[in-house]
């Protein structure tokens, strides 16, 4: 664990050491060079599940691939923020890439810890760099009001979770995750025990976003910087998940009955946000509303519990991560060459950047969860569950694919396809930098199709 530690630690001197020439090819070279170390951690060799242990620390089948995925994505961060970066002055140059560093190591100490205190003060600790970086790097005069948005919504959240947490403590004399699944099950059965599982609940489900808890989520990423935006989609979403598979190991036997309206929520937002996608106009809004109704395939996947379920959401967890994010990076890139993020002002750009329609095209169909991609096989592996717990899921789930296939494809030819518009002559070609970014994205998610047992988590 040290070994990835010290080194994220080690990045911020470093922004602030190296000279203004190498600031971001040093900072890059180093968080690749944490990014590979980090693959180590896949290679799983204990019986217990539980490796690279020590008193504070370890890593499991589930926090693995999430821990794989942080690392993964701090010099994309580097890469795509360079481009609009590069005109500011050097000390806010060196505080942004401090402040993603930073965010990486409150990600990697979150998903790391075994206490579940620790692992809930890291979980709050990366508001602090993500609200920076909206309300200071965003784009827009709305981003004060995103900020705010996002601060309330996730504290208002996150402190019925404390307060649980701190009475689960008192009950059970643990917060280790090593032991929880050992401890003797309380036998929840009054009303005020009901209102701590929805306690304990609650914060994981503002953060996923759960439909109706999700208001925060479109505001913040279409105000926030690029790497703001990628940061979020690709693994602050991701925490929410990760949460709540912690804590339903303690949750029981109440989730059985009091989890049905949470599920409906979550699949009826798959239909409602997917719809919200179709009459968009703001791409950033667009990918921001498609996350939403991601997330809600993988809160119904986590909710009803069963291995296939975990399974799929995981899946689906690190295959939307890694799609999501590269949709950021192509809509940021568009945006540095017409600067204006309405689609139907910035189209016809396979005329004008061939290659980059190319890296279009193999993302939206990734975002539609085309096979043989693990994005389809998370779905499935949810749908399948869904259906064999009520067969009534399928209406649901059924219109909210069709759906997600038609905003992708109205999202791939409204940006891609048509005339060019007569106000936009003269473009920057498309550099070795966003390619590279690009394929960094993808190449991992095509990867993943031949060993997909890496990102499975425990159920297999």
């Amino acid at each position: 664990m040290l070994k990835i530690l010290i080194p994220t630690l080690m990045l911020m001197p470093t922004a602030w050491l190296a000279t203004p020439k190498w600031l971001w090819p040093t900072t890059l070279f180093h968080s690749l060079t944490i990014a590979v170390i980090s693959l180590t951690w896949l290679k799983n060799l204990s019986d217990t599940g539980w490796s690279c242990l020590n008193l504070y620390m370890a890593t499991d089948p589930l926090s693995t691939p999430l821990l794989v995925l942080t690392c993964w994505l701090l010099p994309l961060m580097i890469l795509a923020s360079q481009n609009h970066m590069t005109p500011e002055p050097l000390n806010r140059q060196r505080m942004y890439i401090t402040l993603l560093a930073s965010l990486q190591l409150f990600l990697i100490m979150a998903f790391g810890a075994t206490e579940i205190i620790m692992f809930y003060i890291m979980f709050e600790a990366t508001l602090i760099p993500t609200l920076i970086l909206i309300t200071r790097w965003g784009n827009q005069t709305q981003r004060l009001n995103a900020g705010t948005y996002f601060l309330f919504y996730t504290l208002a959240g996150s402190l019925p979770l404390l307060v649980a947490l701190l009475l689960l403590q008192n009950t059970t004399g643990t917060l280790s995750l090593l032991t929880f699944q050992y401890s003797s099950p309380a036998l929840l059965t009054t009303y005020a025990d009901k209102l701590w599982w929805a306690g304990c609940l609650l914060a994981f489900l503002v953060k996923m976003p759960l439909y109706g808890m999700h208001l925060w989520l479109p505001k913040a990423h279409v105000e926030a910087p690029v790497a703001g935006s990628m940061v979020l989609a690709a693994v602050l979403l991701k925490l929410g998940g990760y949460g709540t598979m912690r804590n339903l190991v303690t949750l029981e036997p109440l989730t059985k009955e009091l989890s049905y309206p949470f599920i409906i929520f979550a699949l009826w937002g798959v239909v409602m946000t997917s719809s919200i996608c179709l009459r968009q106009t703001d791409l950033k809004s667009l990918i921001a509303y498609s996350s939403v109704s991601h997330m809600g395939l993988v809160v119904g996947g986590i909710l009803i519990q069963t291995p296939w379920g975990f399974s799929g959401a995981m899946i689906l967890m690190i295959a939307h991560g890694l799609t999501s994010s590269a949709l950021f990076c192509l809509a940021n890139t568009q945006y540095e060459r017409t600067h204006s993020r309405t689609m139907i002002l910035a189209r016809g750009m396979q005329m004008l950047l061939p290659l980059m329609t190319s890296w279009w095209f193999i993302a939206s169909l990734a975002n539609l969860a085309l096979p043989p991609l693990p994005n389809l096989m998370g779905e499935l592996m949810i749908l399948t569950s869904l259906f064999n717990w009520s067969p009534w899921t399928i209406a649901l789930t059924g219109a909210g694919t069709l759906i997600t296939a038609t905003y992708s494809l109205y999202m791939f030819l409204m940006t891609q396809r048509g005339p060019v518009p007569s106000h936009i002559f003269a473009l920057e070609p498309s550099h070795t930098r966003e390619h590279l970014l690009m394929a960094l994205h993808l190449l991992p998610l095509a990867l993943l199709i031949l060993k997909p047992e890496l990102i499975w988590s425990w159920t297999s």
